[in-house]
């Protein structure tokens, strides 16, 4: 969104554009409620879509890494470790990546510190969104290819949306497909 926000600004000079950070979840309680007008989501391709009026536009992917003390690991590799969960919603994605795999992961601790330093010290995996950057030689992430998240625009009602929030999708598909060319709509 930050690099969408400027030639969105230049494009629309009377558009106004607040930001708000929420879980996917809760954004789309938000615009089926008219709290806001799009909300940009992330969500697993096999995850339910709720079709309540909700118009999605897949902006593009976003990996998810696993970090580990192995190089190029596998989640495969963890099905005994102790796994480290975020809040409710992320350690439930956790699970279903998991299962994916054949098995549930045991939460031995749950944090929200993303800091592969933090996290690794007593325990054997975690898996996040975007490659946590860290100097430690015993830390390790790899992308799990088979797990990405898509990044969608989510809007309420049938199209034709109205102007201002077709310029916001049209600037985040611009901006995905200009920085990221896996990136489809």
């Amino acid at each position: 969104m930050p690099k969408a926000s400027a030639p969105l600004a230049e494009a629309n000079p009377g558009l106004k554009l607040s930001l708000y950070d929420r879980h996917p979840v809760d954004a789309l309680q938000l615009l089926q409620h008219g709290e806001i007008d799009v909300a940009l989501i992330s969500q697993y391709a096999d995850a339910p879509v709720e079709d309540d009026g909700v118009h999605l536009v897949h902006i593009g992917d976003d990996p998810i890494y696993l970090v580990s003390q192995r190089p190029d690991d596998s989640i495969a590799n963890h099905r005994h470790s102790a796994w480290i969960g975020g809040c409710e919603r992320c350690t439930d994605e956790l699970t279903t990546i998991c299962r994916q795999k054949g098995f549930t992961p045991r939460i031995a601790s749950f944090s929200d510190d993303t800091s592969p330093r933090r996290r690794q010290r007593r325990h054997d995996a975690s898996a996040r969104p975007r490659a946590p950057t860290h100097h430690r030689p015993d830390v390790h992430t790899t992308e799990l290819t088979s797990s990405p998240r898509q990044i969608r625009a989510a809007t309420y009602g049938e199209p034709p949306d109205p102007p201002a929030v077709a310029a916001v999708v049209e600037a985040l598909t611009e901006t995905a497909r200009s920085t990221t060319p896996s990136a489809t709509t």
